[in-house]
């Protein structure tokens, strides 16, 4: 049997923990249960993360346009990678339909126009890894405090016992160890809230850090994917060039008209 609960140890010692004591147990109990809602939702949430981003990139490689995923309508809700691709192509697919520019047959956008696709980048990265980070401060919590607010218990329940022994004048060990016991349970109780969080938030912390990356990566990718097909990067003679020449045209047919 474990020596935790050997002889009923374990019940024993909350039996015989102080009033202080007993609250400083129910206080880490509900850090306990917040902590564990916060692991299993973050679990969920991070698992369907990577899952989605890896059918994302598996997508996104097999094309050949840019925007050919977004308009076939297909989705990946839950990857941080394909919320910013959703947005970023919402943006560029509205500019090409609201202000395009008309280059060798096809229609692309201005740099000044490009401009706002990157702040919607910026935008919706930072919505990502705030949505990533959500919930880690309960853990990091969890892991800081547990300890400290079972220790407060402990010696509580110790300055207790020892008051009592003291106004008792009988300092045995069958007087001291009951306290004692009861002092220590919350100890114990601290560390077995914070030693699954401090596994949960390591483990939580190098995959969030793993999805930024992956976003930040990407970010560069289809920032360089939109810029050669959809964006005018000719040098500014040209585009001067062909703006001189498309006024004196429309100058010459109201010319002719009248």
């Amino acid at each position: 049997m474990n020596p935790l609960f050997a002889d009923g140890a374990f019940w024993f010692a909350i039996e015989k923990s102080t009033i202080e004591g007993k609250c400083t147990i129910g206080v880490l109990l509900f850090v306990s249960l917040v902590s564990w809602t916060v692991i299993i939702s973050k679990a969920r949430q991070l698992r369907k993360a990577t899952r989605k981003t890896r059918e994302f990139f598996t997508a996104f490689r097999a094309t050949t346009d840019p925007l050919e995923l977004a308009r076939s309508g297909k989705t990946f809700d839950g990857a941080p990678v394909y919320e910013l691709y959703a947005a970023a192509a919402e943006e560029l697919d509205y500019l090409l339909t609201k202000n395009p520019l008309e280059v060798a047959g096809s229609k692309v956008i201005s740099q000044s126009s490009f401009d706002t696709v990157k702040i919607v980048l910026e935008r919706t990265a930072g919505a990502e890894s705030l949505s990533l980070e959500k919930g880690m401060i309960v853990l990091s919590t969890a892991v800081a405090g547990g300890p400290f607010i079972g220790l407060l218990g402990t010696v509580w329940g110790v300055m207790e016992t020892f008051s009592g022994i003291a106004r008792a004048a009988s300092a045995s060990l069958t007087a001291m160890a009951p306290g004692v016991a009861g002092a220590l349970i919350a100890t114990v109780i601290g560390l077995l809230v914070a030693i699954p969080a401090m596994f949960a938030y390591n483990f939580m912390v190098t995959t969030i850090r793993g999805l930024t990356q992956e976003m930040d990566h990407f970010t560069s990718e289809i920032v360089t994917g939109f810029e050669h097909r959809y964006v005018d990067n000719r040098p500014l003679a040209e585009e001067l060039a062909e703006a001189i020449e498309s006024r004196f045209a429309k100058l010459s047919e109201a010319a002719a008209l009248r």
